[in-house]
């Protein structure tokens, strides 16, 4: 879909939320309200209309596109080339991580030891790299939905697994809203599959509710860093007492 068909798909829904007809449209810009309709029905409108409909509509051209911007469809992830980038430093990748826990910039200058210009460089970065759209006042827009992951093979997970996984694994899960499981068992691939659907959902379930408490002061909140993982797996310790099939001995 081109931006003009975009722009143009945005009109009507402004008008239609506005209540102004394309007869009355046709009369506030001199012209018939047949050739309204057919501008309208073919999608295609020169700027200098839209300009004109937007003063009957009496909004402005930057409303409009950011209008435009939060009807498209957020990313699931990042490009290789994206998520490369964003490993590359670590206090990129914080505020990263950051932004998609809706921090405002206030929290993070009150919480990490950054000045509020490499603050602002960074979130600049995360904005070209397309992980959110910055808006005035250093607000911001996540690019991303809220079924986002890092890409499973991805370098801000190898980054995880290298340097996060010991550190996160250490601790004894025993304190307040803390768990560890670990469960074995054999089980059939479809329902393999249906068990990750299901934790799929948990993880959606606890972004949905990290968004639902973005009202509660930020004292009455802490922390928590949600892991879910299902493989088909042996033990590496394990792997050299299992026993071999006398046909692959």
């Amino acid at each position: 879909m081109s931006t003009t068909h975009d722009l143009v798909t945005a009109l009507k829904a402004e008008l239609k939320a506005a209540g102004i007809t394309y007869a009355e449209l046709a009369g506030h810009l001199g012209m018939a309200e047949s050739s309204i309709k057919r501008i309208f029905a073919k999608g295609d409108m020169p700027l200098s209309r839209i300009d004109e409909v937007l003063r009957v509509l009496k909004m402005d051209f930057a409303e409009l596109a950011r209008q435009i911007a939060d009807a498209q469809p957020l990313r699931r992830e990042l490009t290789l080339e994206q998520e490369t980038a964003v490993v590359a430093d670590r206090r990129l990748m914080l505020l990263a991580i950051c932004c998609v826990s809706q921090w405002t910039i206030e929290q993070m200058l009150a919480t990490y030891a950054i000045s509020e210009v490499d603050c602002v460089r960074y979130l600049l970065q995360l904005d070209r790299l397309g992980f959110i759209e910055l808006r005035p006042l250093n607000r911001y827009r996540l690019k991303v939905g809220k079924g986002f992951r890092w890409r499973p093979n991805g370098p801000v997970m190898a980054f995880f697994r290298e340097h996060v996984a010991a550190d996160y694994y250490s601790g004894g899960f025993d304190g307040e809203g803390e768990t560890l499981m670990l469960v074995h068992g054999h089980i059939s691939v479809s329902q393999a599959a249906n068990f990750v659907e299901r934790l799929q959902r948990v993880g959606q379930d606890f972004a949905q509710q990290h968004l639902a408490d973005q009202k509660l002061g930020f004292d009455k909140k802490r922390p928590y860093t949600l892991v879910v993982g299902m493989r088909s797996w042996l033990f590496a310790a394990f792997r050299d007492l299992k026993r071999v099939p006398e046909a692959e001995a």
